[in-house]
Formats: C-alpha cells, sequence, structure tokens
C-alpha cells in the first residue's frame, strides 16, 4: 500500500515518475488566469492566520461545509477565525474523493512542511503553527508566491479598476509579472437597467466621457482597453453563461442603449442583441493590439436568490449550466475570420458533455499562423478535479494537438492554491507514462519530456509573449 501524498503521488509507473521529477517538477508558474486581489500582492500582506488565507472568500470550501451541515455564520459570518478554521477542519474528512482532499493536504505539505491529516483533532495544533509561520516574513504574499516558483500571475480586473496596485507592484520592481486582465463582464450585463446605469456611472468617472450613446459607451470602453494595454495587459477575459451571436444593425443596438440609459429592462432578445455586438467589438481591439482573448462559457451563476440577495454573487450558488455554444461561438469565431480579424483564443467549457465541442471547435479556426492559435483551455471549475483534468487531456488529446496545449492555471482566490499546477503536473506526466509503459508511445523520454516541459510552461510563455 502506497503512502498517502508520498513523492510519487498520481504518478502510477516508472515512465510517468521520470517525466515529472526530470521535466515537470522544478519549472516555473505562469498563472495565466486568477481572480487574486492585486492589493494584497502591491502591500505584501501577511495574513494573521490560515482562516484568513484559505477560507476568506473560498467558496469551495464554503460549499463543502454547508453539505457537510456547517452553519453559515463559519463561513460567511461572524464566527472567530478559530471556530471558521474548526469546523472546515471538521468537515475535511467528509471531504474524501472530492479535489479538496488532495488539495487541502498538498497545501498544508507544500507552504508549511505539515503531513498531519487535517481533521477537528489536528485543528488546533495545525492553526496555531501555520499562524506562527504565517505572521513571519518569510509567508508574507509575494514569499508565498516566491516559495511557489511563480513567474507571472494575471489577475481579473474591471474595465474600471484604476490599476493602482498593479502600478505599485511595479514601481517597486517585483520581479515576478502581475498583469492586469480586461474583463468587461459588467460593461456587457444589461438585464437590470439600474444596476447597469450605476456601472455606466463609474465608468464616466474613470474615462472623462460624459455618455449619452452607445458611440460614447464604446469611446469610454476603449480608452480603458488602451489604458490596459499602457499597464501591460494583453489578456482580455469574458465570462458567459450562453454565447451569443445575434444579427443586429447599429441603429439597433443605439435605440437600445438608450432605452436603457433611460431605465428600461430590455427584452431577452435586445440584451442578446447588445452582448453580441459588444463581444464582437471586444474582440476586434483585442485582435488590433495583439492579445489573446478568454471565454469562459457555461455557468448557471446565483442560483439560490435568497442567499445571494444576503451574501452577494461568488458566495457558491453557482452550477453548471446546459446552454448550446455550439453555433452561435461558430459564427462568432468565423465573423471575426472572414476579415482576418480573430486573435489568439481561448475557450473554456465548464459543461463537461461539451469538451469534444470545445475541442474539436479550435481546430476550425487554426490556420496555421500560429501554433495553437485557438486553444481549448483547461479543466474549469467543477471540471478541476482529477477526472475533469484527465477528459480534458484526453478530448484535446484525441482532437487536437495536446504538445501545444498552454497548460493550467488557479482560477483562484487564494494565495495558496498553487499546488494545483503540481496536481496537473502529475496528473500529464502519469497519462504519458501509462502509455509508454503500455508502448502506446515510444519510451523517448527526452522527446516526451520536452513536451510535457512545453505543456507545463514554455507554451504559455511563447503563446502570451511572455
Amino acid at each position: 500500500m502506497k503512502k498517502f501524498l508520498d513523492e510519487d503521488f498520481l504518478l502510477h509507473n516508472r515512465a510517468g515518475q521520470r517525466l515529472y521529477h526530470e521535466y515537470a517538477k522544478e519549472i516555473p508558474i505562469i498563472d495565466f488566469h486568477s481572480h487574486l486581489p492585486p492589493d494584497q500582492i502591491a502591500t505584501d500582506v501577511s495574513f494573521k492566520n490560515i482562516t484568513e488565507a484559505w477560507l476568506n472568500g473560498d467558496h469551495y470550501k464554503w460549499r463543502a461545509m454547508r453539505t457537510n451541515g456547517v452553519d453559515e455564520s463559519f463561513c460567511t459570518g461572524n464566527q472567530s477565525d478559530f471556530r471558521k478554521f474548526e469546523q472546515w477542519a471538521a468537515t475535511v474528512p467528509y471531504t474524501m474523493r472530492n479535489p479538496l482532499y488532495h488539495w487541502t493536504h498538498l497545501e498544508l505539505q507544500r507552504y508549511f512542511g505539515i503531513h498531519d491529516l487535517l481533521d477537528l483533532h489536528s485543528a488546533k495544533k495545525i492553526f496555531e503553527s501555520t499562524g506562527a509561520l504565517l505572521q513571519g516574513p518569510d509567508y508574507s504574499v509575494r514569499n508565498l508566491l516566491r516559495k511557489m516558483n511563480v513567474e507571472v500571475i494575471c489577475t481579473t480586473d474591471d474595465p474600471v479598476s484604476d490599476l493602482e496596485h498593479h502600478a505599485r507592484i511595479q514601481r517597486d520592481g517585483f520581479e515576478i509579472k502581475v498583469l492586469p486582465t480586461f474583463r468587461p463582464d459588467r460593461a456587457a450585463e444589461v438585464s437590470n437597467a439600474a444596476r447597469f446605469n450605476d456601472y455606466v456611472d463609474r465608468l464616466e468617472s474613470v474615462s472623462n466621457v460624459s455618455i449619452g450613446s452607445y458611440k460614447d459607451f464604446l469611446k469610454a470602453l476603449k480608452l480603458r482597453h488602451d489604458y490596459f494595454a499602457s499597464k501591460g495587459c494583453n489578456v482580455s477575459d469574458h465570462g458567459i453563461a450562453q454565447m451569443h451571436l445575434e444579427e443586429y444593425t447599429e441603429k439597433e443596438i443605439e435605440s437600445i442603449f438608450s432605452a436603457i440609459l433611460s431605465g428600461h429592462n430590455p427584452s431577452q432578445e435586445a440584451a442578446a442583441k447588445f452582448q453580441s455586438a459588444l463581444l464582437f467589438q471586444f474582440a476586434i481591439w483585442d485582435w488590433e493590439k495583439g492579445w489573446v482573448q478568454q471565454f469562459h462559457l457555461g455557468a448557471l451563476r446565483n442560483n439560490n436568490s435568497r442567499q445571494t440577495a444576503k451574501l452577494g454573487s461568488d458566495t457558491g450558488w453557482d452550477s453548471i449550466g446546459d446552454s448550446q455554444h455550439a453555433a452561435p461561438l461558430a459564427r462568432f469565431l468565423d465573423s471575426l475570420d472572414c476579415n482576418n480579424q480573430l486573435t489568439k483564443t481561448i475557450l473554456y467549457n465548464l459543461n463537461p458533455a461539451d469538451n469534444e465541442l470545445m475541442a474539436s471547435m479550435t481546430g476550425n479556426f487554426n490556420d496555421g499562423s500560429i501554433a495553437g492559435k485557438i486553444q481549448y483551455g483547461s479543466a474549469w471549475w467543477f471540471q478541476d478535479q482529477k477526472d475533469g483534468m484527465t477528459r480534458q487531456i484526453n478530448a484535446l488529446s484525441h482532437i487536437g494537438l495536446l504538445s501545444r496545449f498552454v497548460g493550467m492555471l488557479t482560477d483562484s482566490r487564494s494565495f495558496l492554491s498553487f499546488p494545483r499546477h503540481e496536481y496537473f503536473r502529475r496528473l500529464l506526466c502519469n497519462i504519458f507514462g501509462e502509455e509508454i509503459e503500455r508502448g502506446e508511445l515510444p519510451a523517448d523520454i527526452p522527446w516526451i519530456g520536452k513536451i510535457v516541459g512545453d505543456i507545463c510552461y514554455y507554451n504559455a510563455k511563447s503563446f502570451f509573449n511572455w
């Protein structure tokens, strides 16, 4: 019987062990999609305890705790940090076969050297020992990133952000690149006119553009797009429940915008046309600047209206949607490609039923100009676990070129989440190793080791020009 989380964790064959330890383990991390707060990097925060570093804002853990019968006061409420951690510790033994069980113990090992299993009995000892380390200078946010050999981080930033925290990080000469990502979801969300108009007011303020028409709105957003580029941004990102590409005229969009500006909620059809127009415009701006555009498709968000009203978005009430993406996504990409305005693109799906759909879609628009120009992105959110990663790797392998894949990301709000890259690397090496040992791939460890290194680091470095 193998020891839990030993040096060959997830590596069940000798070839995979060689690939991981010789070609994947030590190379740096490029994390091109995260939700890390840049203000905490700018100020080089030191957390008071592991609850601050680990549980605050982590809706993955909150969902598990709620399912385990833990009261909301221990998740998002006003219970003490130790009591919250204690309830998480009591939940962990019940997370077996959920990725949280592996991630929890990987993070305890890699950051703190703790090999004890976390449960109610070990909670106090682990809370105190991790807290003592976290309050020391070696465990500040910047040193946590250094500890994991991180080279580049992309945060997720609204167009109205002033990016002052990024500027401060750059002024400090911090050796790890921390770059903004242009995430304009709120600019395209018009179903609630009052909420949208509040956003327009903020956009007016930061852009110094008086917005009275759709043209003014585009002018203000273009200024923000340019501003982000001036701060080192070369990546955009869009979280879309359902891809739209509705036929529209400029006159229609002007009319829809004017009605929303006057406080009228648009019809579902009008909202879809507005989103279509705006996404197309963003894509052209990205192409003009040579940016990479990312599309996260298929989340069904804020399903629990009672709890969302109480706690807000991103607090754990989201699930996998079953929207139809294929035809509108194909039309969207084709409309850009027809005018030679399709930039480098990464597609992510939340519903595993769409794996082969997305993997095959990328091949439609890879034109030979750039290796892997249109990418099938890593397993996302609910798929970010052993089976989901394996299925994504297999779908891409069978339909596209896994060797040109730009690899893993954390998609996380926690500075303790970087062992997810290790988890991915181990799975990847094991998959290759299994096929080597079965004679399905040649035992050419140097060449396959190069492919592993490319997927884990070098492809992303080249793709994003970092």
